[in-house]
């Protein structure tokens, strides 16, 4: 892995987002490139203007004043991401990682996937700045990024206090499910860290199968393996299960065939994602 792309912007979930990417920058041994993009904005949408509906000579005067809004708001954006940008520098440094940045302007979807390309994870926050008051929901952009990134998408709570000291991986069986496994397996982010197997809304002891293939690559990696299967729904027996181990982090397939599917990137809203405070790894 040659580097972490983590993506900052004025939301209260920029802190986390430094510190969770800093956590993994340590443990993966690896720098940190710290994103942040100035999204163009419409200023007619913004201030909710209905101007087809007046005159010409008022409208010529409307989108003069439009533009200096715009120019204005553009050059706040900028100053904005540059001291977001260099608190964020600050702060990692503090962690001992080395960190570069980036300030760019364009759609974040589009920019964080082109700027990913040479990075092996990639850490967001669970809302952005214009998500802050939509408790009920993660951030529109999120759910895209999650669509379009290629890279595992390690997602971060609104507070992140502690390292994880433990790994809970949610699988169903899928590939997406198996890839998780292989990938905890396989990084030394996790090493010396306990696993718990979480699969939910299967029927013993066919849940009890899957889980121990699953476990064994874990344990022949050196592992310590715990399982657990329940027959509720899996956005209720998991989120438990995570209320129990608030020190752990979640790592989860990104896309899966089952029930699980549902939870990672839904039309609205990602229920696992919204109703967990730990952190959350998505591999695709």
């Amino acid at each position: 892995m040659s580097r972490i792309l983590a993506c900052i912007d004025a939301s209260t979930y920029a802190t986390s987002v430094v510190d969770l990417a800093a956590w993994a920058a340590k443990g993966l041994g690896v720098d940190v490139e710290l994103l942040h993009i100035v999204q163009r904005k419409d200023a007619i949408a913004a201030r909710h203007d209905h101007s087809g509906a007046i005159g010409l000579g008022v409208k010529s005067e409307l989108l003069e004043e439009l533009t200096r809004i715009e120019e204005a708001a553009g050059r706040l954006a900028i100053e904005e991401g540059r001291i977001l940008l260099d608190a964020g520098i600050e702060r990692l440094k503090g962690h001992g990682v080395t960190v570069s940045s980036m300030h760019l302007h364009g759609g974040i979807v589009e920019t964080i996937v082109e700027r990913e390309a040479d990075a092996g994870l990639l850490v967001i926050g669970k809302r952005g700045a214009s998500g802050q008051f939509a408790m009920e929901h993660i951030g529109s952009k999120v759910e895209r990024v999650v669509r379009a990134s290629d890279k595992p998408v390690l997602i971060a709570p609104r507070e992140f206090k502690q390292t994880p000291r433990s790994v809970v991986i949610a699988y169903d069986d899928s590939a997406a499910a198996t890839r998780a496994v292989a990938m905890v397996a396989a990084s030394p982010l996790f090493s010396g860290l306990p696993v718990h197997l979480v699969s939910a809304g299967v029927r013993e002891p066919d849940g009890h199968d899957i889980l121990a293939r699953a476990a064994e690559p874990l344990r022949m990696a050196g592992f310590s393996v715990d399982t657990f299967v329940d027959e509720g729904k899996p956005e209720q027996v998991i989120p438990d299960y995570l209320m129990a181990n608030a020190d752990s982090i979640l790592v989860m397939g990104a896309y899966g065939h089952s029930p699980l599917r549902t939870l990672i990137v839904g039309s609205t809203t990602t229920t696992m994602i919204r109703t967990v405070h730990v952190p959350v790894l998505l591999v695709r």
